[in-house]
């Protein structure tokens, strides 16, 4: 039986890219695997695949008892059900260390990069394997998303690096020409449900205790958000209603460098500590602020100590 190479709950580009590159790098090693996901892909992930002519992995919900390679996590919450019986590989990851536990050793690669994709290209270059034309243009992608086109603070020379050489094995001659067109893509909304918006790229974390729901939306002008706004916020506390203390949500202009943050919470004055900003009403605006990962989630973590 081939074991499964798994992104996190709520897939984004980076996640089902990931699982489809390793699947390939490791399958070419010589073992027996097969990409999978957490869920179906975003628009802008059906983008990528689509031009790239690449196919969406299968769905998996649950893993009891198989063998997992992990690819853009290592937190238990993002994570599938059936952990606690599963049996862990591997790890390529580019997000902090989290609390995956395993009972053997593992191969773990988890690097301070933009993207998983980079620690990935990386990888095929150590192993002496050549990146398919294909693939190589959905992880150039991905990096590009992640480091919303070299304009994040997670965005390392490695990540640069790693899209010149993707792009040349893609044939792919205007790397920022193709992000705007993917991030036009991710900036569309219409015909998305509010709840498909909020969970569009979402995660849930364990802060001093308590269950915090971060999400963002990314999009090259805030203006294209202003008629579902209020939907948004309104779906944010229906997930908050859910068992969680707070549910923020990063509107983030790609174009003006900085977020909106969307505020649902038991205490909202832990946005004040996080951020030394006072919150307006339902909101406040984070100049500067692109990364949840980098930028965000430390932040509210210290807030939450």
């Amino acid at each position: 039986m081939s074991a499964l190479v798994l992104g996190h709950m709520n897939p984004d580009t980076d996640s089902i890219v990931s699982a489809i590159a390793a699947a390939d790098l490791y399958s070419k090693r010589g073992f027996s695997v097969a990409p999978a996901a957490q869920g179906e892909p975003t628009p802008e992930t059906e983008f990528v695949l689509r031009k790239f002519g690449l196919t969406a992995p299968r769905v998996v919900k649950d893993v009891a008892g198989k063998e997992l390679w992990l690819v853009d996590y290592s937190d238990l919450p993002q994570a599938p059900a059936g952990m606690d019986s599963a049996t862990i590989l591997g790890i390529v990851d580019h997000h902090k260390l989290g609390d995956v536990t395993t009972s053997t050793p593992l191969e773990a690669w988890i690097w301070p990069v933009g993207c998983t994709n980079t620690v990935l290209k990386n990888m095929y270059d150590f192993y002496g394997v050549e990146i398919p034309k294909n693939i190589a243009g959905a992880m150039l992608c991905a990096i590009l998303s992640d480091t919303v086109i070299f304009k994040s603070p997670t965005c390392t020379e490695a990540d640069k690096k790693a899209v010149d050489a993707l792009a040349k094995a893609a044939g792919v001659t205007d790397v920022k020409a193709l992000g705007m067109e993917m991030f036009k893509v991710k900036s569309a909304v219409e015909g998305a449900s509010m709840k498909d918006l909020v969970f569009r790229d979402y995660k849930d974390f364990d802060m001093g205790g308590k269950k915090v729901g971060i999400g963002q939306l990314e999009v090259v002008d805030l203006s294209i958000l202003a008629n579902v706004k209020d939907g948004l916020y309104e779906e944010i506390r229906k997930v908050k209603g859910e068992g969680r203390h707070s549910v923020f949500l990063l509107l983030t202009d790609i174009m003006k460098e900085g977020s909106e943050m969307l505020i649902v919470s038991d205490d909202p004055s832990v946005v004040e500590r996080a951020f030394a900003v006072k919150p307006d009403g339902k909101s406040v605006w984070l100049p500067g602020v692109m990364s949840r990962k980098k930028q965000v989630v430390p932040n509210f973590e210290k807030a939450f100590k």
